[in-house]
């Protein structure tokens, strides 16, 4: 009996040890994040993280916490915004942007209509 008593102690205090830690890398993460608070007072942050980690983490989160998640959310957006940019510069011009182009070129008759199914043919392929 004393067994399983002594494995839920380990589970739980494991849970909550994964939890802290968890805790402790996003305070880390929105310090860093953090562009309008001033390096000296991320400095006494991080110091006071390591002398007393979790009554830090507790006021931090109490006072900041509503920043963290603003932080957060305009850092994924960000991220998104970078990534969609990224794949739009990459995967270069849409099919009907190509077809818009060569049909102002047949307009303009800078190219025949043989020319134009041809380009046509391409970027749809």
């Amino acid at each position: 009996m004393s067994n399983f008593w002594d494995f839920l102690t380990l589970i739980f205090s494991t849970f909550l040890l994964v939890a802290y830690l968890f805790v402790l890398f996003q305070v880390i993460a929105d310090l860093f994040r953090d562009s309008d608070m001033g390096g000296v007072a991320k400095a006494i942050w991080m110091i006071a993280l390591v002398f007393l980690p979790m009554l830090t983490a507790v006021v931090y989160i109490i006072t900041r916490g509503r920043g963290m998640a603003a932080r957060q959310q305009a850092a994924i957006s960000r991220m998104k915004s970078e990534s969609a940019n990224y794949i739009r510069e990459v995967a270069g011009r849409s099919p009907a942007a190509d077809i818009a182009e060569a049909k102002a070129l047949l307009d303009a008759g800078t190219i025949n209509q043989t020319e134009f199914e041809r380009l046509k043919a391409k970027a749809l392929a």
